[in-house]
Order: structure tokens, then sequence, then C-alpha cells
């Protein structure tokens, strides 16, 4: 049940977190799109964010995985690094010269920032379904 609920937490981060900050790039005139972009993707024609965060859930499961037992700083640290290298580093290696995309400084450190925000979006919401919940308080009356 803990990969369903990472898969989930990766998907909502991608929407929450990664969207916000496309939002802002966007606002500031950084790129021309805006976020939550409704165009269908090849080649079941789902919307391209709908797609985006199906594979931030998929990424969330070995974000997890690294995150699950570290403690505090440690926790949000390796979820903000580990969500900004990893999928960047597969986003700019693998993914855009498959699409023909150009790769620069700017999409780099772009993917680098949406990507450690989805990071610690994971790890939020990680957080916040596994926080430790106060005690069922027993009736001591006997009922």
């Amino acid at each position: 049940m803990p990969w369903l609920k990472a898969f989930v937490a990766g998907f909502l981060a991608t929407l929450l977190c990664h969207q916000a900050v496309v939002g802002l790039f966007y606002l500031a005139g950084l790129i021309p799109a805006p976020p939550f972009n409704m165009a269908p993707v090849p080649p079941l024609g789902v919307p391209q964010v709908i797609s985006l965060a199906f594979w931030g859930g998929i990424w969330g499961l070995p974000l997890w995985w690294l995150i699950r037992s570290r403690r505090r700083i440690k926790y949000a640290v390796t979820a903000l690094l580990a969500g900004a290298i990893a999928p960047t580093a597969v986003a700019m290696l693998v993914v855009f010269p498959l699409k023909g995309l150009e790769v620069s400084l700017q999409t780099v450190l772009g993917g680098l920032l949406v990507n450690g925000a989805w990071g610690l979006g994971v790890a939020t919401l990680m957080w916040l379904i596994h926080r430790q919940r106060p005690p069922v308080r027993k009736d001591t009356r006997g009922r």
C-alpha cells in the first residue's frame, strides 16, 4: 500500500508543485507554454499534463524508496536533490533527444527547479500521509 501512496503522491505533486513552478515561469515570461497543457499526447491522446502526472507518479516510487528511511533535514534534502537531478537527467539525456528538442542551460536549470519542487511535494505529501496520528482515546468507564 505505501507504493500506491507514493504513486499518488508523485501524481499529485506534479499537479500541485511542478505545475505551480511552471506557472510562475510562464507568468515571469521565462517560458512560452502555460501550465496544465491539455494538448493530446500520442499514442493514447491523453492530455499532456495527465501524461506528465502519470510519469510523476512513476518517479514517485524510486523517490519514496530513497527518502522513506531518512529523517528530518535528510528527508527533505534527499527529496529535493533526487527529485531535481534524476528526472531532469532522464529528460535532458533521453526524452529531449528522442523528441528532437534542444537541451540548453535554460532547460536544464528550469528542469532542476520544477523537478526539485516536485520532489519536495512528494516528500511533503508522503509525510502528511504517514505522520503519526494521535492515538484513539479509549473510554476508561467501560463503554
